[in-house]
């Protein structure tokens, strides 16, 4: 009864967090396992005692990732949300407009963005600073993502919602503060903060442009120490310490605004 209580999945133990911790640790040991064995087959051997002389240039580009993915998810929601709102726009130019920006940034890969917008269209408008200029690339690309996610969420609201709200004397600007709004948070908000995990990884793209952040701090770091496994794999676990937490809470918005609850 003990073994099938660890290690089977069934309704009764469902919200049991001790076949959940004890599956976890199993999960991880062989996950740890594999990856020792294979570093062991290629008789390496990793010493990372070097990094902590890095610690303050480590904890200057760790800062900046962070400060670079909230600039970008701030100005990746204003995007979005406005590209949403464009894209059922009764004006075809600007409806259109939505979809083509939503289908080139979706449909191309970041990094011919980056190239494109920092060494065209920035140095055109005189964007030189990396930092702000890595915010608005990032903002761009994430944006057209999120308006997807947004637009499903208008797209989920019933008509009958604002056919009732117009029958009861709401005005446009009062129905979508009132219904929409508090709706479409509820129902998008779960995807919203695993955009926000991409947004953290994607970042990385942006030491392409030597923006100052992590991924470009241990570009710099291993260059000079020919320690190119070592930083790599301590520049994974960073960004895992990042990206980890938002995907639990991530997995508690979807239980959280699940609509069985």
């Amino acid at each position: 009864m003990l073994m099938r209580r660890l290690f089977i999945r069934d309704s009764e133990n469902e919200k049991d967090l001790l076949p959940k911790a004890f599956n976890i640790i199993i999960a991880v040991v062989l996950f740890m396992l594999f990856f020792l064995f294979s570093i062991k087959r290629l008789g390496m051997e990793f010493d990372f005692s070097f990094l902590w002389s890095f610690r303050y240039r480590l904890a200057q580009g760790f800062a900046a990732t962070v400060a670079l993915s909230l600039a970008s998810l701030a100005v990746s929601l204003l995007l979005g949300f406005l590209s949403a709102l464009a894209n059922n726009s009764r004006i075809l130019a600007i409806s259109y407009f939505s979809k083509v920006y939503v289908q080139f940034f979706r449909g191309t890969p970041m990094i011919m963005q980056v190239y494109l917008f920092f060494y065209i269209i920035g140095t055109a408008w005189g964007v030189d600073n990396r930092f702000w200029a890595g915010v608005l690339i990032l903002s761009i690309f994430e944006g057209a993502y999120i308006s997807e996610i947004i637009r499903g969420g208008i797209g989920s609201i019933e008509y009958t919602q604002l056919e009732a709200a117009k029958a009861v004397g709401l005005k446009s600007g009062q129905t979508l503060r009132l219904i929409v709004l508090p709706q479409i948070i509820k129902r998008t908000l779960p995807s919203l903060a695993g955009q926000f995990a991409s947004i953290i990884k994607d970042s990385s793209l942006l030491s392409l442009i030597s923006v100052i952040e992590l991924t470009q701090t241990i570009r710099e770091i291993s260059a000079s120490n020919f320690a190119m496994f070592e930083c790599y794999i301590f520049l994974g676990l960073l960004y895992l310490t990042l990206t980890f937490p938002i995907s639990m809470y991530t997995r508690y918005l979807e239980s959280r605004f699940s609509y069985e609850n």
